[in-house]
């Protein structure tokens, strides 16, 4: 008789650059994209919400990534033969959003998102393919005004959630000043021609705090090979012109009216380029008024940013702090957001050209520097309350305990399962419950319950080393009447607290 073969069974892993989050991470996150929102909304943003993934031809040829598959996207074709991508920002589809619904917008239009993103990217070390942004934008305004008041906004939401000041900073640039220089090394930026190769220039200077001036210089001339051994070709710019680039980037200095004497000097016969420095030195100002000095928000011609369809200034918050690695070592963990003008990105639905600019904030980045200033650590109290059932007979009456609790604002459930005790303390241990209700036979002969507090045990039982001493103390367990339940409870909870 033949041997059945047994079923094949799915491995079960995660797909290449992804990750599960757990509770702790994600109610972590919620509380500081709450505090994030307050900001936004303070600011007078409005919140919008718009799908997964948009026709591909929607989002346009600004993508990350052009030389993986899909365009550094991931497509699939729908029935009626059209191409669809999974969202790879939340600009691009604000920009199909506005041009559908110009005219019944108010203007400018003002609205703030969060959601998950995703890249058809080489993933690594802290490089995922799926990503939650936070983005607030302004779209209809012309003005460096709008493009001053993200630089502000970005600077409030890092205090707000804790970054203290000195922490961080926000390094602003602007496009036309880099275009400048390259018109000047004659790789005109309005040249379709030179489009790949200016590009190909940007992406190199956004790696500056990543690679280093010597990976950017191999960039930007014929290419780079990495430590996998994976080669990218280059921007192709002679040896002159690399220097010129690089002068650029490092002209900045103490404070932001030496900065912006330091580029003019760059960039004074280049159109363009004298364009972007007005921009800037308006910029300097209002935000000077708004008490925004150089210490929070900074000018740094090293900003590009890497997408494309960048047009006027850009920004990047970056953290300054230093953080502990797993290896003992120090490390800063760099930009936790950015963005900037895109002046062409709706035009290309409405054919005439509409104004934007945008805030976004990279979440799971900024949670991580949370995390390392001890900020972000989920609260001493995160599960619910547990009812143990000692008696399956009194089902109904455990259930009523744990709806008694809900309907006094405390999280709590009744255990589901079907082991015993032993088991259920385990459970609610694992659960990170903050102590567990008891009602055995002699708790309910007089009329009471047991409350056990599992985070003051956990505490105690470090300290207590003789079982002796341990039956005898019953450390953090105690009776109240069934009626003094729900306040016995609220105290185990402040106590805490924080």
């Amino acid at each position: 008789m033949a041997k059945q073969k047994k079923p094949a069974r799915p491995k079960a892993r995660l797909p290449k650059g992804l990750r599960d989050i757990g509770a702790g991470e994600i109610r972590a996150m919620d509380r500081m994209l709450g505090a994030i929102r307050g900001v936004y909304e303070s600011y007078g943003f409005e919140p919008l919400v718009t799908p997964a993934f948009e026709y591909t031809d929607a989002l346009g040829k600004f993508l990350p990534d052009q030389d993986r598959p899909n365009e550094g996207v991931f497509s699939f074709e729908d029935e009626d033969e059209q191409w669809l991508s999974l969202r790879y920002d939340l600009t691009a589809p604000l920009a199909r959003y506005v041009a559908a619904n110009y005219d019944a917008l108010p203007k400018p239009f003002r609205r703030y998102q969060t959601g998950p993103v995703w890249r058809n990217e080489k993933p690594g070390p802290g490089r995922f393919r799926e990503f939650t942004q936070f983005d607030a934008d302004t779209v209809g305004a012309a003005g460096v005004a709008a493009d001053a008041e993200l630089c502000m906004l970005a600077a409030d939401c890092l205090e707000t959630i804790g970054i203290p000041r000195g922490g961080y900073v926000i390094r602003v640039n602007n496009r036309k000043l880099l275009d400048g220089v390259l018109e000047l090394i004659d790789v005109d930026p309005a040249d379709p021609d030179h489009a790949g190769q200016r590009l190909t220039v940007l992406r190199a200077v956004d790696k500056l705090d990543r690679l280093g001036i010597e990976g950017v210089r191999l960039l930007l001339g014929e290419g780079r090979k990495d430590e996998s051994g994976d080669f990218t070709r280059g921007a192709g710019l002679a040896p002159q012109q690399i220097d010129t680039v690089l002068g650029f980037v490092g002209a900045g200095s103490e404070g932001r009216g030496q900065t912006l004497t330091a580029i003019e000097g760059l960039v004074a016969e280049s159109a363009v380029g004298r364009d972007g420095l007005a921009e800037l030195a308006e910029m300097d100002t209002l935000l000077s008024a708004g008490g925004f000095e150089a210490d929070r928000v900074a000018i740094d011609p090293a900003v590009v940013r890497g997408l494309d369809y960048y047009t006027g200034p850009v920004f990047e918050a970056e953290l300054t702090f230093e953080a502990e690695t797993e290896e003992g070592g120090k490390a800063r963990f760099g930009s936790v957001g950015g963005g900037g003008r895109y002046d062409g990105l709706v035009e290309r639905f409405k054919g005439v050209r509409i104004p934007a600019t945008g805030y976004s904030v990279g979440v799971s980045r900024l949670q991580a520097a949370l995390q390392a200033l001890g900020k972000a650590s989920a609260n001493s109290v995160e599960g619910p309350v547990v009812v143990l059932v000692m008696d399956r007979d009194r089902i109904g009456a455990y259930q009523e305990m744990a709806m008694t609790l809900r309907a006094a604002g405390i999280r709590a459930e009744m255990y589901v399962g079907d082991s015993g005790m032993r088991a259920q303390m385990k459970y609610a241990d694992k659960r990170g419950a903050p102590c567990v209700v008891i009602q055995g036979e002699d708790e309910l002969a007089r009329g009471e319950v047991m409350i056990k507090d599992l985070v003051e045990g956990a505490r105690l039982s470090e300290e207590i080393e003789d079982n002796v001493e341990w039956r005898e103390g019953r450390p953090a367990q105690f009776a109240v009447s069934e009626g003094e339940l729900v306040e016995a409870v609220r105290k185990v909870l402040a106590r805490h607290e924080g």
